[in-house]
């Protein structure tokens, strides 16, 4: 009996050719390429976009200094001598009715540390520059809250 192409079709014979002369390591390696060719870049982006994003820089209120939003902390320099700064910190902290955990303080550098209502914490970091300006920085939680932030430094700014 004679099969559609010429060729002999027995009874009971396997009408698909042999799989393994079809499908061969290489043909399998070549067909695999091109798909991690095209995962792994794409991961490695996604990646980076990942750990990189939250870098942009605000500008708050007219004629208010630069205020850095950088991998999750608020960055900005205030008008305003260090020990009443680290005053307008904890009145905005008692103004935000946050519960505040601790606070440490030398001639340099003032720490206050405080949770809101949804349990994240808040760090408030306040470095003597020197002069009439200090360095503050401002994190919520661990990946940061920037809405949360802005609010705060509204108050300290607002209590100098």
């Amino acid at each position: 009996m004679m099969g559609r192409f010429g060729q002999a079709k027995r009874e009971g014979a396997n009408l698909l050719p042999n799989l393994q002369s079809v499908v061969t390591p290489m043909t399998m390696k070549t067909r695999l390429l091109p798909s991690l060719s095209v995962f792994f870049p794409l991961a490695l982006a996604v990646l980076v976009l990942t750990f990189t994003s939250g870098c942009l820089a605000v500008a708050v209120g007219a004629g208010a200094s630069a205020v850095a939003w950088v991998r999750g902390e608020l960055r900005t320099t205030v008008n305003g001598n260090f020990d009443k700064t680290v005053a307008a910190a904890n009145k905005a902290v008692r103004q935000l009715e946050f519960v505040k955990i601790s606070e440490s303080k030398d001639a340099l550098l003032a720490i206050i540390v405080a949770r809101n209502a949804a349990d994240k914490k808040i760090q408030i970091k306040i470095e003597n520059v020197g002069g009439a300006l200090t360095n503050v920085k401002i994190r919520v939680g661990i990946i940061g809250d920037e809405p949360v932030s802005l609010a705060l430094l509204e108050k300290i700014r607002a209590n100098l």
